[in-house]
């Protein structure tokens, strides 16, 4: 071959690899990658419970959808306020086959009912909290994930809408969107632990006294749930319990650095974990007890869900109100709430003591035949994994003022009760003194609360925020401990609770034969010309033309 045609043959292969490579380079363009948050997968008592599939690979559809469509190889993408519950009942009653569901959530789920835009249809939170509800409870059996509807999602839902009303639902044939998340079989989480920290604030003995000091417990569990484990932040619950704890402890801490104002009562403070699952973390923690700590327990203070009201707060026991110590303790803080000018209420609730389900944490010490009270802004007790937090209970949701004025009564309650100061109207952490309540200290833990999701077992006993509780309740308080427990056998949990999901963009199979045809066209076209200009058109020719036969010579 002459040298023009050799660097001609290999400029127009050059030419042709390339062309290959733009097209490559064009498709892969299409591609977008989105963090997604899988439906939490948990067994209770044996009974498999939420979604039991992780892995996701099918094109994208969505509502509204056409009659009769077939979701089987579909997945679909639906806005929260967008998606009907009665379509899910469905499909989990009659165990219909969807091939799974992308959920998009509003950027300002945080927003208050009354903060919402005006582009929002409802109310996000009694909608999220109802959809959940309905998720949690019920076996799910394709993989549901969570994303956040940013501009991106937008303009993914309004492609795969407008393909949509084509008529002709996303095939391999008709193109579209392919959504994939490439997950392994979820696998259960060994030994889940649940960690609990508790610090302690001695009293004063007086000279000669040999007799154990009254204690009185403040306790708040730290932990929540959520249908997604790693979007769960429970701000409120139990976020804002939990910093109101930090708070008692930090202004105490003052008094009794002092020996002159060191009360005669030792305080014990417990951030307990395994809240949702039956208050789990705080049976353990009290069974951990010396019975001589447990018998030394004057009452306990159980803070839960107290950063989101503003006027009423509810005081929930399991004695009587006409029993003398829970008299007593609601005279106290009906005497501080009265100077707040705010109102709290009693709830009586019997416990039964043959049903292991307990509403409130309080009710764990009175198994204990501790006399304890829960305070709450809720009105009635919660049911089993609800009111626990939530997907909607972000930093928005737990207000600082709520919790300084929690903190208020409380802290002021305590006081009459400890130095003796009943019936006389002093502000023992009034806030123009060194001991006033810091709206500053609860911003910021509050901050860090609603950042940081805390779905046990999913928060393991080494994790930072774990330590950094203990670091900051050594701080206040002396004998800090940890207590590293397993969550009770009835729960089983699996992993995989966020993953990535890749986008596609797909053509449909009559783009591909037409690219197929104008490729090899051009590749024909191509080889011919190389033949011509390097061999001549009879080489080319004969290229083509059938070799004549060979006679086969007799033997």
């Amino acid at each position: 071959m002459p040298p023009s045609g050799e660097v001609l043959a290999s400029v127009s292969s050059a030419l042709a690899v390339l062309l290959l490579l733009l097209a490559c380079v064009e498709l892969g363009d299409a591609a977008a990658a989105v963090g997604v948050y899988r439906l939490i997968q948990y067994d209770l008592a044996g009974a498999p419970l939420g979604s039991r599939a992780a892995a996701l690979n099918h094109h994208a559809a969505a509502l509204p959808l056409p009659a009769g469509a077939d979701l089987s190889r579909s997945a679909l993408v639906a806005p929260l306020l967008d998606l009907p519950l009665s379509f899910l009942r469905e499909y989990l009653a009659e165990k219909k086959h969807l091939g799974g569901l992308l959920i998009l959530l509003p950027t300002n789920l945080g927003a208050k009912n009354g903060e919402v835009s005006s582009d929002d249809k409802g109310q996000p939170k009694s909608v999220l909290a109802e959809l959940e509800k309905l998720l949690v409870h019920e076996e799910v059996p394709f993989p549901v994930y969570f994303a956040f509807h940013d501009d991106n999602m937008e303009n993914l839902l309004a492609d795969i809408r407008k393909i949509a009303s084509s008529g002709q639902p996303a095939s391999a044939s008709t193109g579209g969107y392919k959504l994939i998340v490439p997950s392994a079989e979820p696998k259960k989480v060994s030994s889940p632990t649940i960690s609990n920290i508790q610090g302690w604030l001695p009293g004063l003995k007086g000279e000669g006294d040999a007799e154990q000091l009254p204690t009185i417990a403040i306790v708040a569990n730290y932990d929540t749930f959520g249908a997604a484990p790693a979007l769960s932040v429970g701000s409120d619950s139990n976020g804002s319990g939990a910093v109101a704890l930090l708070e008692i402890s930090r202004i105490f801490s003052r008094l009794y650095s002092n020996p002159k104002t060191r009360g005669k009562f030792n305080l014990l403070f417990g951030l307990t974990s395994g809240g949702p699952y039956n208050y789990n973390g705080t049976s353990k923690w009290l069974r951990s007890f010396d019975q001589r700590v447990r018998e030394s327990i004057d009452y306990a203070i159980c803070l839960n869900s107290v950063g989101s009201w503003s006027s009423d707060l509810w005081m929930h026991v399991s004695k009587p109100p006409e029993n003398p110590y829970i008299k007593q303790i609601f005279e106290d803080f009906s005497d501080v709430s009265k100077e707040m000018g705010i109102s709290v209420g009693i709830k009586h609730k019997k416990i039964n003591v043959s049903n292991s389900r307990v509403a409130w944490e309080h009710e764990q010490f009175s198994r204990f035949r501790v006399t304890a009270l829960t305070l709450s802004e809720l009105s009635t007790p919660p049911e089993f994994l609800e009111s626990a937090g939530g997907l909607a209970d972000t930093r928005e949701s737990a207000d600082v003022e709520s919790v300084m004025k929690t903190v208020r009564l409380v802290s002021e309650s305590l006081a009459r009760h400890i130095y003796g100061l009943r019936g006389r109207n002093i502000d023992v952490f009034a806030e123009d003194s060194s001991l006033a309540i810091s709206p500053h200290y609860i911003r910021s833990w509050l901050d860090l609360f609603s950042r940081t999701p805390r779905v046990a077992p999913f928060l393991q006993k080494n994790d930072p925020f774990i330590a950094a509780l203990k670091k900051e309740l050594s701080e206040h308080t002396a004998d800090v401990h940890v207590q590293n427990d397993v969550l009770d056998g009835m729960f089983t949990f699996y992993d995989a609770t966020k993953s990535t999901l890749n986008v596609y963009q797909v053509a449909s199979v009559t783009f591909d034969l037409l690219f197929l045809l104008v490729l090899g066209s051009y590749l024909i076209v191509l080889f011919s010309f190389l033949v011509i200009t390097t061999r001549g058109l009879d080489d080319l020719i004969n290229i083509f033309r059938r070799p004549p036969s060979r006679k086969v010579k007799g033997a």
